[in-house]
């Protein structure tokens, strides 16, 4: 199961969870920021639900924390070639203009708590394989066909993103550049990536 399964829990990050642990440090300002100082606005907002996993022998620990929201992905904005990569899997009678996606809004995990299971299966690998199973569980009450994350567009990100098995909706930096109606020389602070959970789901 794994480090997080095994000696950590699943909690709503809220301002229980705020004032009862320590500060969260996934090494990230931005990141570090939002988890300190926006979870309850956002939450009550209704913009996402933040969740945490705090450590088991230590609960004022925060291990890892996400936030997710409902999102989609709109093949009628894609250029015709990464429309084709989108769509690959999903059956020619099931095309649709939109497909249902959760968006994850933020992800950071705790500076301290990153390797505790070595480079293949560490705690950050963990937690993606775990949100991935939310939304193929059968339980789930809602039809979700991919996960998508606006990534900050700094190596580390991109790579953690990339050994999750997640692609670029689009193919280069202009391309997305051009979708979202940013200048030529404004660059990109984050890209735009799906993951197909059918990959999952058959298996």
């Amino acid at each position: 199961m794994g480090f997080l399964l095994e000696s950590c829990t699943l909690k709503p990050y809220n301002q229980e969870v705020i004032d009862g642990c320590e500060p969260f440090d996934c090494d990230h300002p931005d990141l570090n920021d939002f988890f300190r100082n926006d979870v309850e606005n956002y939450s009550a907002e209704l913009l996402g639900k933040t969740y945490c996993f705090t450590l088991d022998e230590d609960p004022s620990i925060i291990v890892c924390a996400f936030t997710i929201s409902n999102d989609s992905i709109k093949t009628t904005h894609l250029p015709n070639s990464r429309k084709k990569k989108v769509i690959r899997e999903i059956p020619r009678e099931k095309h649709m203009r939109s497909y249902p996606a959760v968006l994850i809004g933020r992800l950071g995990v705790h500076k301290d708590y990153r390797n505790v299971e070595g480079e293949e299966d560490n705690t950050g690998k963990q937690l993606m394989d775990f949100i991935k199973s939310w939304f193929i569980d059968g339980a789930n009450k809602t039809g979700c066909r991919f996960i998508v994350v606006d990534s900050y567009n700094e190596p580390r990100a991109l790579r953690y993103y990339a050994k999750n098995g997640f692609e670029s909706l689009f193919s280069t930096e202009e391309q997305e550049r051009e979708f979202t109606g940013l200048p030529d020389e404004v660059k990109l602070s984050t890209r735009l990536l799906f993951f197909d959970l059918i990959v999952l789901a058959k298996e």
